[in-house]
């Protein structure tokens, strides 16, 4: 009986030298995803050498941006919007908050809301809006996104490009209403809490090389910097934030090379609906992909936080009027001028 013949492999130096790299590359991916975390520290909002304010958020957070873009366009420099449409939505309505501002906008309506931005600018009630022409405007919406519908989404790029905005729209991912994160707990199509998808892509670097004009890589490693909790009735325009459907605290992501007089720049994140500290704890600050950046990219990351109240069941951001106020899209909001003292408190 013949003996089978025993098949030997030999492994050349370049055909191992390209597995390990296959292998070192997997291991590489592995680490991005692995969330690194700071426990907060209990302390107040410091003046840093700030060179540019910048604005982000989802949903709630995503239309409170908008607020603070548009009625503080001197200041605030660009915007983020993840899921939510166009400034002044709502008009002061719940019922259109819910219904209009969440499935479908039209072109005339949508005139409504830039000739209402033009009238207020005149009266000075928000900056001038020939400020934000040419300012950079990133916009994310997802097709399977339940809440927020592709045509509000569109509706928000048309206000921005009426006055001349550079608007980048990103409309083609599968997500779900999220704000989509490579560290979200949730796969891509979900619409439920904790509203942080995970789609296998990283739209902060995306948003930060849009408002930056470039971008220096996250780190993956342990973070450097610090989480500082704040006490935010400090900045609170009556001095008590709770009246406000605010939390009692706030958090600041300070990177280490912020804490000396480098010159930073300061994003303003704004959670969603469900998505407070009063919901969530701190997901939303962990996980939102901005500390990572930070560290590399001399950014402060200032999270407010809205809470939950009798008129705001969900903790959402005051883009309605549910605290019975008129003005809480221009300046002098009750919450749009707690945010921007808590700005000027960091130096911007």
């Amino acid at each position: 009986m013949m003996r089978a013949r025993q098949r030997v492999f030999w492994w050349s130096p370049a055909l191992i030298l390209s597995v390990l790299a296959a292998l070192l590359a997997s291991a590489g991916t592995a680490q991005a995803t692995t969330l690194h975390t700071v426990p907060p520290v209990s302390g107040s909002l410091t003046g840093h050498n700030i060179s540019g304010v910048y604005v982000s958020g989802i949903s709630s957070g995503g239309y409170m941006a908008g607020q603070l873009h548009v009625a503080h366009s001197k200041k605030v420099k660009g915007a983020a919007i993840f899921g939510a449409g166009p400034y002044y939505c709502a008009q002061n309505n719940v019922y259109q908050a819910l219904y209009g501002c969440g499935d479908t906008l039209y072109p005339t309506y949508l005139s409504t809301l830039t000739s209402r931005a033009s009238t207020w600018s005149s009266y000075g009630w928000i900056d001038p809006v020939s400020n934000l022409s040419g300012s950079p405007v990133y916009l994310y919406q997802g097709k399977n996104d339940t809440t927020v519908k592709p045509s509000v989404g569109d509706a928000g790029k048309a206000f921005y490009q009426h006055f001349g905005a550079n608007v980048t729209y990103d409309n083609t991912s599968a997500a779900g209403h999220s704000w989509v994160t490579p560290y979200g707990p949730n796969s891509c199509t979900a619409n439920s809490a904790p509203y942080m998808n995970n789609c296998g892509t990283d739209p902060q670097r995306a948003l930060l090389q849009k408002l930056f004009g470039s971008v220096s890589s996250p780190n993956t490693g342990p973070l450097t910097g610090k989480l500082v909790k704040f006490g935010q009735s400090t900045h609170a325009v009556n001095g008590l934030a709770s009246t406000l459907s605010m939390g009692s605290s706030g958090f600041a992501y300070v990177p280490k090379a912020c804490e000396s007089e480098s010159s930073c720049r300061l994003m303003v994140s704004l959670h969603g609906c469900k998505q407070g500290y009063d919901k969530i704890g701190t997901t939303f600050v962990d996980r939102a992909n901005l500390n990572q950046y930070a560290d590399n990219n001399k950014m402060i990351v200032l999270y407010p936080q809205a809470t939950s109240s009798a008129v705001n069941p969900n903790g959402c951001w005051d883009w309605w009027g549910y605290l019975g106020a008129t003005n809480y899209p221009i300046q002098g909001g009750a919450q749009v001028e707690t945010i921007m003292n808590m700005i000027t408190a960091l130096g911007g």
